[in-house]
């Protein structure tokens, strides 16, 4: 949930069933009524944690009522650990936004609140009444905090001007602010037994919605942020409105500056309004979003409506247009909790955390990872120069069932061996130093096969993400393909591992998991036709980066290298837009005969290679 301010601002593993009490029956942490599932770890009194838990209700009663309107939608239960969250995130923004220190000085506390934060971690405890909370709320509904602080590390560049040259960037810093504290909230409500499911063809829709509400704060706090002397707005759009910068800075309210308000009002309504994003949810949760949509376009009416007042004061909905909003929705919140009661984890457990830094150390939420297995030979990778090493290698893993029938073999069990084979690439991949790996491991056309197989693979994916043989290695697992026709647990899980490693910078590894690049290519083209009819983008000027930039990863790099095993000679549909230029490398061993040695000597060839990309041919590369 992002902020909707009513101040000026200064600026797993998947879980296994739980056997906990309904939010009727649990303890409560918080005080006055709030509900809560287990007596608070050790060292700490009920009272010490009910007292931080009231602590960060006012706060976010205090500085957030919007924010705190909307958790108040939400059963007891999981109102302290909502508050917590809240809390951390206002405490931050007020370190890095205190108007009455340097930038060194709020760069200085931000990051020794972030750094505290994770000495708390380690020993479950605090002095800080609402870390101490958050503390407590992570070890009772065992949350990951990583993308929490990985949101923090985002934040603390805000205390440094921000400029943003297009779109795109500004797109970046939003997702890290914002996307952290959502996807929080969907791990509670999942942990809660009430999961936010969003399918792949929503993604893009979510992260639109993220972006809408991120806008709406921005043009919300724009008198603060002018009196700081910042424009959190792209140059892209503010050279569409010749003057409008200038009018900006000096709080004149012109032709132009009128004209920049409504364009980007009228963008915030098409992002926020999403009518498709609630469909599958749990109602309660599907509530919660419906209710903050509301809130969010009677931010923005309030917006439109104070004309030249926008650059002096913060503009907010009238009384009348909130209750239009939470009214109604306290009733359907009422009924749709009611229905479903709220199961807490039986046990609380520590949450994972790395330890305070040290000093030459990671920076704050970065995480100490052990280095991959040695291969049983004992062999090291090659030494391979800079200019050499390829950034992205890409693999068609071919041959598993092959491989299981020359063995007399079920050919799941070919599969089998499959995984223990993409183990070792990745173990190699780390120690070489590649960055970026993706590998192919179920294609849309593989439904065609026998049924037993692809139930068998799926099987095998369930078990591979729920035994995390890479939770210790800096490894971020990423996904790209279609959610239909998978399970939906299953596309949920692909989705929390891709959110859990999101802060891991070893190793990029890519599964395309019902993946094709066809229909990748033909999803980015609908993309752009939606957004040229939105207005978004000029049909006539749309150029290669623009289409990337709606392809399912935007940030995936081009292939270097594409290496297929199993004796075949083809790309498969595979990547056909990033590996346009890729250099291609065939091996006749099937897939699980296969370990990180043929990974290292196919990068070695790679590096004798002369890449040209249409130039003349020059030297030979020796």
């Amino acid at each position: 949930m992002p902020r909707v301010r009513e101040r000026l601002r200064r600026n797993r593993r998947p879980l296994r069933p739980a056997t906990g009490t309904s939010a009727g029956t649990a303890a409560d942490p918080a005080g006055a009524g709030a509900d809560g599932p287990a007596p608070p770890p050790a060292g700490h009194t009920d009272a010490s944690v009910r007292a931080a838990y009231r602590a960060c209700r006012r706060v976010t009663r205090g500085e957030d009522p919007g924010a705190y309107a909307l958790i108040r939608l939400l059963p007891r239960a999981l109102r302290p650990a909502c508050w917590a969250v809240w809390a951390a995130v206002s405490n931050l923004d007020d370190l890095i936004d205190d108007r009455d220190a340097t930038d060194a000085e709020r760069a200085v506390r931000a990051e020794s609140w972030i750094t505290a934060l994770e000495a708390d971690l380690v020993s479950g405890t605090s002095t800080d009444p609402v870390r101490l909370a958050l503390v407590d709320a992570a070890t009772r509904w065992h949350l990951d905090l990583s993308g929490l602080r990985d949101g923090m590390v985002v934040s603390l560049g805000d205390v440094h001007r921000r400029h943003f040259d297009d779109w795109a960037q500004w797109r970046a810093w939003s997702r890290g602010h914002v996307a952290p504290v959502y996807d929080l909230f969907r791990d509670l409500f999942d942990r809660a037994g009430a999961p936010v499911l969003l399918r792949l063809d929503r993604q893009a829709g979510y992260e639109q919605f993220i972006h809408g509400a991120r806008l709406t704060d921005t043009l919300t706090d724009l008198a603060a942020d002018l009196a700081e002397n910042r424009v959190l707005l792209p140059r892209e759009i503010l050279e569409q409105f010749p003057g409008a910068e200038d009018d900006l800075g000096h709080g004149r309210w012109s032709t132009a500056t009128a004209a920049l308000v409504a364009e980007l009002t009228g963008l915030a309504r098409r992002w926020v309004t999403q009518p498709g994003l609630t469909h599958g949810m749990h109602p309660g949760p599907a509530v919660t979003v419906t209710t903050l949509t509301g809130l969010l376009l009677a931010q923005l009416d309030a917006v439109e409506a104070a004309g030249p007042a926008l650059l002096r004061s913060q503009a907010r909905p009238s009384p009348v247009a909130r209750a239009r909003v939470l009214l109604p929705a306290r009733i359907r919140s009422s009924l749709a909790w009611s229905l479903t009661p709220v199961t807490v984890p039986a046990t609380p457990r520590r949450p994972t955390a790395t330890g305070p830094r040290t000093a030459g150390g990671p920076p704050p939420g970065a995480t100490e990872f052990r280095q991959p297995p040695r291969h049983p030979s004992g062999c090291r990778p090659p030494r391979i120069g800079v200019e050499a090493m390829p950034a992205h290698v890409a693999i068609v893993m071919d041959g598993n069932g092959r491989w299981a029938e020359h063995r007399g073999l079920p050919r799941s069990e070919g599969h089998r061996a499959g995984a223990d084979a993409l183990h070792e690439m990745v173990y190699g991949a780390l120690e070489i130093g590649l960055s970026h790996l993706t590998v192919y491991g179920f294609s849309t056309e593989n439904w065609r096969r026998d049924t037993e197989e692809v139930e068998g693979i799926m099987g095998l994916l369930r078990h591979e993400l729920d035994d995390d043989p890479f939770r210790s290695l800096d490894v971020h697992l990423r996904w790209s393909g279609r959610s239909e026709k998978l399970p939906v647990d299953l596309v949920e899980s692909l989705r929390r591992k891709e959110t859990t490693t999101r802060t891991r910078t070893g190793l990029t590894c890519t599964l395309c998991f019902n993946y094709g690049g066809r229909d990748e290519i033909t999803r980015a083209a609908a993309a752009l036709a939606r957004a040229a009819q939105a207005g978004d983008l000029d049909p006539g000027a749309i150029g290669e980066e623009d289409f990337a930039r709606h392809l399912a990863l935007t940030d995936l790099p081009d292939v270097d290298l594409l290496w297929r095993t199993g004796g075949e000679q083809r790309t498969s549909n595979f990547l056909p837009w990033h590996a346009t230029y890729a250099e291609l490398h065939f091996t006749p061993d099937y897939w699980p005969d296969v370990d990180r040695r043929d990974l290292w000597k196919a990068i070695t060839e790679y590096g004798h290679r002369q890449r040209r990309h249409g130039a003349a041919r020059t030297a030979q590369r020796r």
